[in-house]
């Protein structure tokens, strides 16, 4: 049993060191203090189970801080900027939440408590927090603890037993209309290569960023999806998936984007094969700030053009109304597109296509084949498709005749029934 040494302190209190053994060639003791001999030996006694059970007793005082941001130095090197950025976010919020605090002396209840108040309302919108995001807050200071499991310095995760509050609202992102795909078919923009890729390939803006005309095979109408855009030591840098990854793919492109790809194509110095397909004004990888810079232009373009039917110009915001006085910035009359939104209009329209929710997995690159089927499931009570249909189509040819008939005068009217729901993340 370790050796502990009593010590009386002017304050009163009885400190006991506890041996802990050899650290480098030195003996090291762990102080514990009580106001009575019986509270210090009790502490004492804690400290030497805690060592049986192989905790770093000497880290007792860290904090959830301190680990957070070991935490935030581990995603840095193996996510992508975007993640990263969110991440960011999620660990700012906890460390204002929970402070000073201890991380040994977290609770369930504390996490709890936090979780519930931002289910209510969330500081950055004044809006309840949807359940999504709320999973990604805990999951976030799941990973923060267990990071501090792995070092031995707690055993028990509090964030493992805290529970999302069943009125939480469930956000769903929806697909494109017929009439929105039109529309970015029909605007030319530097960022409509982007926007045709994401909508028609359903690639991750940090797949997209990473692209190169090398990975986009026009003869066999396919896209190489085997890295994305992550942040190393500060910068921005593009990181290859591993083979195992689920981001890495081959996906299958529509006619319609081969076409648009073909002809972009054309735009590209022969002589540059790793030539990024979705590049800065300047040529180099897009940055954060870059991409909303593209896409914010985007957007105004779209929405004089079929916000305002073409009767403002762009740079209609710096037209002077009066004395000094511009007109100020152009409210947006269409709906604000964002590159998830196009994304799960790729994920809408291979279910309205009929495509398997095992390729549609493999398409999106999910890890997860739940996150597909929540998708589809979605959809199946949007779209109201009733499996049993393909079992009378089956058993009465007459049916199937019927319904191919039906299918044909569907696909008119496909585009706009899109709008009739939203889709789930």
């Amino acid at each position: 049993m370790p050796k502990k040494r009593n010590v009386k302190r002017e304050d009163g209190r009885i400190a006991v060191q506890v041996y802990l053994g050899h650290v480098d060639g030195k003996r090291r003791y762990k102080t514990v203090y009580g106001r009575t001999q019986k509270e210090t030996d009790k502490k004492a006694e804690q400290v030497k189970i805690e060592i049986g059970r192989g905790i770093d007793v000497t880290a007792d005082q860290d904090t959830f801080s301190k680990w957070a941001d070991s935490f935030l130095k581990q995603k840095a090197t193996d996510v992508s900027e975007g993640q990263y950025r969110n991440c960011i976010g999620v660990v700012d919020f906890w460390k204002k939440q929970i402070k000073k605090m201890l991380i040994k002396n977290i609770r369930v209840q504390t996490l709890q408590d936090i979780i519930n108040d931002l289910a209510r309302e969330n500081p950055n919108t004044g809006r309840p927090t949807a359940k999504q995001t709320l999973k990604f807050y805990l999951s976030v200071a799941r990973q923060i603890i267990h990071l501090a499991i792995k070092n031995k310095v707690v055993l028990y995760n509090p964030a493992d037993d805290v529970t999302l509050p069943a009125n939480a609202p469930v956000a769903h992102r929806r697909a494109l209309t017929g009439e929105e795909q039109r529309w970015i078919i029909d605007t030319p923009h530097r960022a409509q290569r982007a926007a045709m890729i994401m909508m028609y390939a359903g690639l991750r803006r940090g797949e997209l960023m990473a692209l190169t005309w090398d990975d986009v095979d026009l003869k066999n109408k396919t896209i190489r999806v085997n890295k994305a855009v992550a942040i190393k030591d500060g910068k921005l840098k593009i990181k290859p998936f591993t083979k195992t990854g689920a981001g890495m793919r081959t996906v299958d492109i529509p006619q319609r984007l081969t076409d648009f790809l073909a002809e972009e194509k054309k735009k590209v110095p022969k002589d540059t094969i790793n030539y990024l397909v979705c590049r800065s004004a300047s040529g180099a990888l897009m940055t954060d700030t870059a991409w909303r810079r593209m896409w914010k232009s985007y957007l105004t373009d779209l929405n004089v053009k079929y916000g305002f039917q073409g009767r403002v110009k762009k740079l209609a915001a710096n037209k002077k109304i009066g004395k000094d006085k511009k007109q100020g910035r152009l409210p947006l009359l269409i709906p604000n597109i964002t590159p998830h939104w196009l994304r799960h209009t790729f994920a809408t329209l291979l279910y309205l296509a009929g495509v398997d929710v095992l390729t549609a997995r493999d398409q999106l690159g999910h890890a997860d084949i739940k996150t597909t089927l929540a998708i589809y499931t979605h959809l199946d009570k949007i779209y109201k498709r009733k499996s049993m249909a393909k079992l009378d189509n089956y058993l009465d040819p007459r049916e199937e005749s019927s319904e191919e008939c039906k299918s044909d005068a569907s696909q008119e009217n496909l585009a706009a029934s899109m709008n009739a729901g939203k889709i789930a993340k």
